[in-house]
């Protein structure tokens, strides 16, 4: 986690989270009320295709910038409570998550920071991580809410997965289509502002990964199977998940 800290020392990168959160922030308030599922507390985020694309271009200022812009569609979209704190946290999570994991979940296949659209490793590789952060989200926001007695864990964590698992994979098109404008003409890629001992990728950032990973998906599927308490299953592996992006 140390790139998402050291970046506040770079003039360009608090600009582009202030940017991000414009962006994500203006989008949700947009399409607040479309379509509610759990009215005041969740709905068809069709805002939720920006965190992953902010992220793989921006890296910890997505990050940020998602956080912060969902506390601004909370703020001026009405649904600002209780719940907005675990909504900061599930939400830098979901803007954290897929840079910091493109190359560390899968060291062994030498993938670059960069999104090569002719590489099926690249698409893959996003898939896999579209759904790893959406779940570590789901499960994050939802345990903070379930504890605070507002909506089942159960029924909310897997809203929010399905919901911005498939909003990610959407966001492809619009990274494939701005990337390189991002990078060789805007000169913008996060990687390329930040210096290379921030973003190195250390063996206890591949364990943080799979940690994640695991936890992740245990927080989704665990009670199916293991027969404990849903909300017991949420407070273990949102352990899990802080530890894992703390080790990335």
């Amino acid at each position: 986690m140390k790139s998402a800290l050291t970046m506040w020392n770079n003039t360009r990168m608090i600009i582009l989270v202030a940017v991000c959160a414009a962006i994500y922030g203006s989008a949700l308030i947009a399409f607040k009320t479309v379509i509610p599922l759990i009215p005041g507390y969740t709905e068809v985020r069709v805002a939720n295709v920006f965190p992953m694309v902010l992220s793989l271009l921006f890296g910890p200022a997505g990050a940020w910038g998602s956080a912060i812009g969902n506390f601004i569609g909370d703020l001026f979209g009405g649904t600002l409570g209780p719940g907005s704190l675990p909504g900061f946290v599930g939400n830098f999570i979901l803007g954290y998550l897929p840079y910091s994991l493109w190359t560390t979940l899968l060291p062994g296949l030498g993938l670059s920071r960069e999104w090569t659209p002719g590489s099926w490793l690249n698409w893959a590789n996003y898939i896999l991580i579209a759904f790893i952060s959406s779940a570590a989200c789901a499960v994050l926001v939802s345990t903070g809410v379930d504890a605070m007695g507002m909506v089942p864990y159960s029924v909310l964590s897997k809203i929010i997965a399905l919901n911005n698992t498939l909003c990610s994979l959407i966001g492809v098109i619009l990274l494939a289509s701005v990337f390189n404008i991002t990078k060789h003409q805007l000169g913008l890629f996060w990687a390329d502002l930040l210096d290379e001992k921030d973003v190195h990728v250390s063996s206890k950032a591949v364990a943080g990964a799979w940690i994640v990973t695991a936890a992740s998906a245990i927080g989704l599927f665990g009670a199916m199977v293991t027969g404990l308490q849903p909300a017991a299953v949420g407070w273990l592996c949102s352990f899990g998940i802080i530890v894992g992006s703390i080790l990335l």
